[in-house]
């Protein structure tokens, strides 16, 4: 019981707040008390909870703050199943999905080739790839995982860094040696980044490869041109197997530059193998200001959008797409704004 409600009953009291009834516990007994739906619906909670338990899962208030929309939305996908669901065992901790859209982002990519993963910041789009690679390379499925970004600066002007070529480059590929060392022996990742096992590279490292037998995961993709775009995915070779991430409302390209990864939606949208993946401030699985925060800037953007005229057939010729009719999705992040 104490497992199930939580250290202090911390558990329970976000159930309460939750749902409109009456929990009452004594004991090992859990009585509900409320409308017929709602007590259901309790109840319904308290049997995951049980099952995740069973599972070998902890339970947080975060835990189920996210499985009480599962539950709420009828999804017809059991919350235990989606939270039960372990994707990579590393360094004393498992790598699960812990959202309904992550489920989704994550058995898209054993079934496609090509998936992207497009969404807000927090979401776990780059996480949950760099996991599903760590274990394709451990299952021998691949024979190496390559990662790469595009080298554009968020909103800053670096200017010259000093150092080697490989020490200019660092900067913009901390966040993926961070993530690898959440998932690897930290005294393994130089030896194999050494064989080329890993490949940790700038886009611009990527033409004029053929990427055979390869995990290859695009971090960042919303600061792609169109023809980088184009350039990362005629890259894919045989065995190989893409995974494409980036949040759209967060481009740093210089203003009046298109989106690659934009462009593309629009491009591959229904090609057979490509999968694109799209997750919502629900998938935010950091703070939970993280998500309300994505929700103010999506609520800015549409009253702001409705305030602002309606580009005219000249007006729309000025090279910026992201303020045409016809792409008319401007995110804050955009600098062309």
């Amino acid at each position: 019981m104490v497992a199930l409600l939580g250290s202090g009953d911390e558990v329970l009291r976000v159930i309460e707040r939750s749902f409109d009834a009456d929990i009452h516990v004594r004991g090992n007994e859990i009585t509900i008390s409320g409308s017929p739906a709602e007590a259901a619906l309790v109840a319904e909670l308290f049997g995951e909870l049980t099952a995740l338990l069973a599972g070998g899962a902890e339970l947080t208030p975060a835990a189920v703050e996210r499985i009480v929309p599962m539950l709420r939305r009828k999804s017809g996908v059991r919350p235990a199943e989606v939270l039960n669901l372990d994707i990579l065992s590393a360094r004393g901790r498992t790598i699960r999905p812990k959202t309904l859209n992550q489920k989704r982002y994550v058995d898209a990519i054993d079934q496609h080739t090509i998936v992207f993963c497009i969404g807000p910041a927090g979401t776990g789009k780059t996480y949950l790839a760099m996991a599903k690679a760590v274990k394709a390379l451990q299952a021998k499925e691949v024979n190496r995982i390559i990662l790469t970004r595009p080298a554009v600066e968020a909103g800053e002007r670096l200017g010259f860094l000093p150092g080697t070529l490989y020490e200019k480059i660092d900067p913009y590929l901390r966040p993926l040696y961070d993530a690898l060392h959440d998932m690897l022996d930290p005294e393994s990742i130089p030896r194999l980044i050494a064989a080329g096992t890993i490949e940790v590279a700038p886009l611009a490292y990527m033409r004029g490869r053929t990427l055979n037998d390869s995990f290859i995961i695009l971090d960042e993709a919303q600061n792609t041109s169109a023809e980088q775009m184009k350039m990362f995915l005629t890259r894919l070779g045989f065995g190989a197997k893409m995974v494409v991430t980036g949040d759209v409302t967060q481009v740093d390209l210089a203003a009046g530059q298109p989106s690659g990864l934009r462009i593309v939606q629009d491009i591959l949208e229904g090609v057979d193998d490509i999968h694109f993946s799209r997750l919502t401030s629900h998938d935010v699985v950091r703070h939970r200001l993280v998500g309300d925060i994505v929700d103010a800037y999506e609520a800015y953007d549409a009253r702001t959008r409705a305030a602002t005229p309606r580009p005219g057939r000249f007006a729309a010729g000025r090279g910026d797409v992201r303020s045409s009719p016809e792409r008319g999705r401007p995110g804050v992040g955009d600098r062309a704004r």
